[in-house]
C-alpha cells in the first residue's frame, strides 16, 4: 500500500508529529470516529486532523470514519510508540463514576453557550478532573475556592467531590448563576463583570477558563489574584493549539506582566465540546503570586479595557462605539462621555465599587456595547431621583429594579424615575434593601426585621439565615438577578415565620 503522502506529511510535522501519529493510531483502533471526537481525543487542531485524513485511506458510515480494519497493519510502523502525557488524576476517575454521571446530566441541562462571551463548554470529565486535581494537589478541608466565571460548572464538581470546601462563583451571566443556585449544593454566587471589578476576596484558590485573548486572560487572572489571599494559587485553563505559538506567547507575556510564578503546566488537561481550531483542548496552568504580583495587578487591571473577547461587540477586533450625546443637563456623568461636556464624571467601576460621595438628583450613565447586563446594578448604585442611561446595545430586563424605579425604554435609551417608598411593610423592607445598594443584604434586612417584628439581632439573623442564607454574602449590586426579583416573596416569609 502506498503511504508516501502520509509519511511525508508526518515527517514534515517534525517533533510535533507525535500528536498526529496518536490520531492515526486512534483511526486504526477499530472504532468509528466523528471529526469532533477525533480532534478532542487527540488534542489536535481541526486543520491538522483534516490534513491527516486527506493522506489516509478511510471508510465512512454517515459522518463517522475509520481506517478499514484490513488496512490497519499497514500503518502500525507510523504510530506513536508511547501513550499521551500522563494524566495526573486518571487513577482517581474510576472511583467517581457516580459524580461523572451526575455532572453529565447537569452539563446537558445547563444554559446554552453565549458566543459573545466566548463560551465553549468543557466536557463533564474535564470538570470532574479539575475538581480531582484540586484535591490531589491542595488540602481542601476548610479551603475557600473561587471560580472566576463558571459556564463549565466547575463549582458544582468541586462541591460534589469536596463538600468540605467553600466554593464561590463570580460570573457576568445571570443564567449561569441561577442554574448553579438551583442545584442547591451550597455554592455562593455573585454577579460580576470583571471589567468593572470583583466582589469576592479572601480565597485560597481561584480557577478560571477565560476568553482566550491576551486581554481576556490578563484581566481574568488579575481579578482572580484580587480574590486571593497572599498564599493563594490561580488555576488557569488556556490553549492555543499546536499551530499558534505566537498567540500563546502573547498570552504568557500578559501573565509575565503580572509577575506570577509557574508552578505547573499540565498539557491538554482540558477538553471541550467545540474549539476545534485549538484541538478542543487547553493546558492547565497553576500560577502562584509573588510579592510583586499585587502591585503589578493594581497597576495594570484598569488598562485592559472592555474589549476582551474573540466574538461580539466586545471582541478585541471590534471598533469602540462611543456615546454620541444625551448627557446635557445632568448633574453627573457616569462612564465614557464626550470630553466636551462640562459636568463632573465618574468611572463605571468606581460607581459600582462604593457610594459616590456627592449627592446628585439627575445622573446620566453611558453603558458600552457588551456590558448591558450591568445596567440594573448601575441603577441600584445611586439614590438619584432621575437616571438617564444610554446603551450601545439592547436594554436588558429591568424587572429587578421595578420596586425602586419607574422605567421607560426607548430604543437604546432608558429613563428611570425613582418611585415613592411603598406604604406596605413588605414593600418598605424590599425598598430599604435595594436603596442600600452597596450594603450587605442581610445587614439591611436584619435591621428592618428588628424594627418590624421586635426581634433581637440574633433572632433576626437566624430567620434570614434559614430562609435566605445567600443574603449574608452579597450586596444588591452583586446579587444574582433571580435573588432580587424574588426578594418580596422571601421578605414576606421572614415577616410571617414564627
Amino acid at each position: 500500500m502506498e503511504l508516501g503522502g502520509l509519511e511525508s506529511y508526518l515527517s514534515s510535522a517534525g517533533v510535533d508529529g507525535r500528536r498526529l501519529r496518536h490520531a492515526l493510531m486512534l483511526l486504526c483502533d477499530g472504532q468509528w470516529w466523528t471529526l469532533g471526537d477525533l480532534v478532542r481525543d487527540s488534542a489536535t487542531s481541526r486543520r491538522g486532523i483534516e490534513a491527516l485524513m486527506r493522506e489516509t485511506k478511510l471508510e465512512h458510515e454517515g459522518d463517522r470514519f475509520r481506517v478499514p480494519l484490513n488496512h490497519t497493519p499497514d500503518y502500525q510502523h507510523l504510530f506513536a510508540v508511547a501513550p499521551p502525557p500522563a494524566d495526573p488524576v486518571a487513577h482517581l476517575l474510576p472511583h467517581y463514576q457516580h459524580v461523572l454521571d451526575r455532572l453529565e446530566g447537569l452539563v446537558a441541562k445547563a444554559p446554552r453557550a453565549r458566543l459573545q462571551l466566548d463560551h465553549v463548554s468543557a466536557t463533564p470529565e474535564t470538570v470532574l478532573r479539575r475538581a480531582l486535581l484540586l484535591g490531589a494537589r491542595f488540602w481542601l478541608t476548610g479551603a475557600k475556592v473561587l471560580c472566576v466565571g463558571d459556564h463549565d460548572l466547575t463549582s458544582l464538581a468541586i462541591r460534589l467531590v469536596h463538600p468540605e470546601a467553600e466554593v464561590t462563583v463570580v460570573d457576568v451571566d445571570d443564567r449561569i448563576l441561577a442554574y448553579i443556585d438551583a442545584q442547591d449544593l451550597g455554592v455562593r454566587t455573585h454577579w460580576a463583570d470583571l471589567r468593572l471589578g470583583i466582589p469576592a476576596s479572601g480565597h485560597d484558590l481561584a480557577i478560571t477558563d477565560p476568553p482566550y485573548t491576551p486581554e481576556g486572560v490578563g484581566l481574568f487572572v488579575a481579578r482572580a489574584v484580587e480574590g486571593l489571599t497572599d498564599d493563594g494559587r490561580v488555576l488557569l485553563a488556556y490553549g492555543a493549539g499546536e499551530r499558534m505559538p505566537m498567540l500563546a506567547f502573547k498570552v504568557q507575556q500578559s501573565l509575565s506582566d503580572l509577575n506570577l510564578a509557574y508552578e505547573a503546566i499540565y498539557p491538554d488537561f482540558n477538553r471541550y465540546f467545540g474549539a476545534e481550531a485549538i484541538g478542543s483542548a487547553a493546558d492547565l496552568y497553576i500560577l502562584r503570586p509573588t510579592t510583586k504580583t499585587r502591585p503589578a495587578v493594581s497597576a495594570r487591571v484598569d488598562r485592559y479595557g472592555t474589549a476582551i473577547y474573540t466574538h461580539g461587540p466586545q471582541s478585541v477586533e471590534s471598533a469602540p462605539s462611543p456615546v454620541g450625546g444625551g448627557g446635557e443637563g445632568f448633574d453627573l456623568l457616569v462612564g465614557d462621555w464626550p470630553k466636551d461636556l462640562p459636568q463632573p464624571r465618574v468611572k463605571l467601576a468606581t460607581w459600582l465599587a462604593k457610594p459616590y460621595a456627592a449627592a446628585h438628583e439627575r445622573v446620566a450613565v453611558a453603558v458600552p456595547a457588551g456590558m448591558e447586563a450591568a445596567l440594573p446594578r448601575l441603577l441600584l448604585a445611586t439614590r438619584a431621583g432621575h437616571v438617564h442611561a444610554v446603551l450601545a446595545g439592547a436594554a436588558p430586563s429591568l424587572d429587578a429594579v421595578s420596586p425602586v424605579y419607574s422605567v421607560a425604554v426607548d430604543g437604546q435609551t432608558v429613563t428611570a424615575v425613582r418611585r415613592a417608598v411603598p406604604e406596605d411593610e413588605v414593600g418598605r423592607i424590599v425598598r430599604r434593601i435595594l436603596d442600600n445598594g452597596h450594603g450587605k443584604v442581610s445587614n439591611t434586612w436584619r435591621e428592618a426585621l428588628i424594627k418590624a417584628r421586635g426581634l433581637t439581632k440574633n433572632e433576626a439573623r437566624a430567620v434570614i439565615r434559614e430562609h435566605a442564607p445567600w443574603a449574608e454574602h452579597v450586596t444588591p449590586l452583586d446579587a444574582p438577578l433571580h435573588r432580587l426579583t424574588t426578594l418580596a416573596e422571601t421578605v414576606t416569609t421572614t415577616l410571617t415565620t414564627p
